[in-house]
Formats: C-alpha cells, structure tokens, sequence
C-alpha cells in the first residue's frame, strides 16, 4: 500500500514539473505595426503564428500597454468596398503558418496611448485557448511599410 501510495505521488510531481517545463506551443514571428500620425488613436499589427504542438489552437484575445483595447479583426471585400470586421477568434493549426497581414487578419489596436514611432519596440500579450499567454515584441515599422520584408535583414 505505502509503494503504491508513493507510486502515485511521484507520478503527480513528475506531470506536474512535466507541464511546467514546457514551453508554449505557439511561437510568434515577426510581429510588427507601422508608425501612427501623432493623435492616431487607431493601428493595425501584424505577424506570424507557427504552431508547433500536435493539435489545432485559437487565439482569442490580446492586450498591449500601448493601446487600450486590442481585438481580432479581419478585412472582408463588401461589394468592392474593403471593411474591417471584428472576429472573435482565429484557428492556429499545427504545421501551417497563421499569417496576420494588411488586407487580412490583424490585431485592431484600439485607444492607443501615444503614437507609435519607427523603430518602437513594445510588447503584447496573445491568449490562446491551449497555449495560454504568450507574449511577443513588437517592432513598429515606417509609415506606410507593408511588412518586415520592407525593414532591413527582415524577412519573412
């Protein structure tokens, strides 16, 4: 009775060092915004999302201390007319980059708290329904930038 009653409290130490020691499935690439106009209280960020478990992932929110509110959107073609749409979360599957581009998903950085200048590094902070919290830097980029390939020794 007492080795069985060891048995299964190293069983539960060793899942519970186990769960501590991963890392986060969800590895974010390449996160970057364009600068703002100074009184901008809107800017859209960008990036890529490789997920590396076994098992599709969601992202569902994130937060940022730039800006007061961060949502998920996407940008749909309304009878020729491109429009943001808010989207309350987005599929990560294993093996498949999630790219969150201009003129499709990205995070709506919304309230932002003062502008954002080239060459800027701030964080935010994802929440996925598996992986937890993860948090990435971001770069902000020149106004008008299309992507990291547009940032020297950046691509994507």
């Amino acid at each position: 009775m007492l080795r069985m009653i060891s048995l299964i409290g190293l069983i539960a130490v060793s899942s519970v060092s186990l769960a501590i020691a991963q890392t986060p499935s969800i590895e974010v690439q390449h996160a970057w915004a364009r600068a703002t106009p100074a009184g901008a209280k809107t800017a859209a960020l960008y990036m890529t999302l490789v997920n590396k478990g076994p098992t599709a992932d969601r992202l569902l929110s994130a937060a940022t201390p730039v800006a007061g509110k961060a949502e998920l959107h996407t940008t749909i073609d309304s009878n020729g007319v491109m429009q943001m749409r808010p989207v309350a979360a987005l599929d990560v599957q294993p093996g498949t980059p999630t790219v969150l581009k201009p003129g499709g998903y990205h995070l709506m950085l919304m309230g932002l708290k003062g502008p954002l200048a080239e060459g800027q590094h701030f964080t935010v902070a994802l929440t996925f329904e598996k992986a937890g919290t993860v948090e990435a830097t971001v770069e902000v980029e020149k106004v008008g930038a299309m992507g990291p390939d547009s940032m020297p020794g950046m691509k994507m």
